[in-house]
């Protein structure tokens, strides 16, 4: 068994994203502190309350889900926009992409007597027609301790060029051990899964994942954040949740109104009150950057 690299919360963004290639997983140490993790709770616990059970086996009978955390908390927006790990997300996925845009946000607690969760790859959720790159990078922010008995994530390091349908033998696979306010790094591309909490409390996790700007979401950024609430968030964060174009030609669109009323052709930003000229599906370096991904001159 491989244990998983730990780098200091400081770590730079060559490391990470070296370790990740390697890896495909890692653990920044203790990145936030006890203050802010008891602030996130006090946002988020009320709904985190309210979420019932997972209704299947993958989602986890015995564990809840709670999405929609970029309008329910600015804890959690800090972490999304958190530039120790945008920045290496940025470059990890940028041989691949223009753009980088968030893919969901969850709290994922797991309760007493919850078993594992089947081995998975996290891009699966495209299917399997993305084997070709990397479609991912993924977070898990520890809110509490993450040890082996409480159901910390099962990760096989080193498994993102194994074939979907290896046999993963047990010795293979390792535990995201980390204490509250570390976070797991990984790759959509690297097996792992939620381990079983044989303990006697919650183990309780946020997973913020990030992926190319020009894919669906999992979460739908558009309706957990509308217009009318995503005006309120900073520009980054607007163009995280997708209110952006994803490269050139993707995201455009034709505002409803009378004749002459708008602009014709607007990109998203525009639905939150940006100002377009009306003439854009992206400039010609816009287009010529997504010619050379397409011709695979990154």
């Amino acid at each position: 068994m491989t244990d998983l690299v730990h780098l200091s919360a400081d770590a730079d963004t060559q490391t990470i994203v070296d370790t990740l290639t390697r890896d495909g997983a890692l653990i920044l140490d203790n990145v936030v502190d006890a203050d802010f993790l008891a602030a996130l709770r006090a946002e988020t616990d009320p709904y985190m309350e309210a979420t019932s059970n997972g209704a299947d086996d993958f989602a986890g009978r015995q564990t809840t889900r709670t999405g929609g955390l970029m309008m329910r908390s600015e804890k959690c927006r800090a972490l999304i926009g958190d530039r120790r790990i945008l920045d290496p997300c940025e470059k990890y996925l940028e041989p691949y992409c223009e753009r980088v845009q968030l893919h969901l946000t969850q709290i994922i607690r797991i309760r007493p007597g919850q078993g594992a969760q089947p081995i998975h790859r996290d891009r699966w959720a495209w299917g399997k027609h993305l084997a070709h790159l990397e479609p991912q990078f993924n977070t898990i922010w520890a809110i509490t301790d993450f040890t082996s008995e409480n159901g910390a994530t099962q990760v096989v390091p080193g498994s993102t060029q194994w074939a979907d349908d290896v046999d993963i033998a047990p010795e293979k696979i390792t535990q995201a051990e980390m204490s509250a306010g570390s976070v797991l790094i990984y790759s959509g591309s690297v097996f792992h899964s939620g381990g079983e909490n044989r303990s006697q409390a919650d183990r309780i996790g946020i997973n913020i994942t990030y992926a190319l700007g020009w894919l669906r979401q999992e979460e739908n950024q558009y309706l957990s954040c509308p217009p009318e609430l995503a005006k309120t968030l900073s520009p980054e964060l607007q163009q995280l949740a997708g209110y952006a174009m994803g490269q050139y030609a993707l995201g455009y669109y034709t505002p409803p109104g009378d004749p002459g009323v708008h602009p014709e052709v607007v990109p998203p930003e525009f639905a939150l009150g940006v100002e377009s000229d009306g003439a854009t599906l992206g400039s010609s370096d816009d287009f010529e950057k997504t010619a050379k991904i397409g011709a695979g001159q990154n």
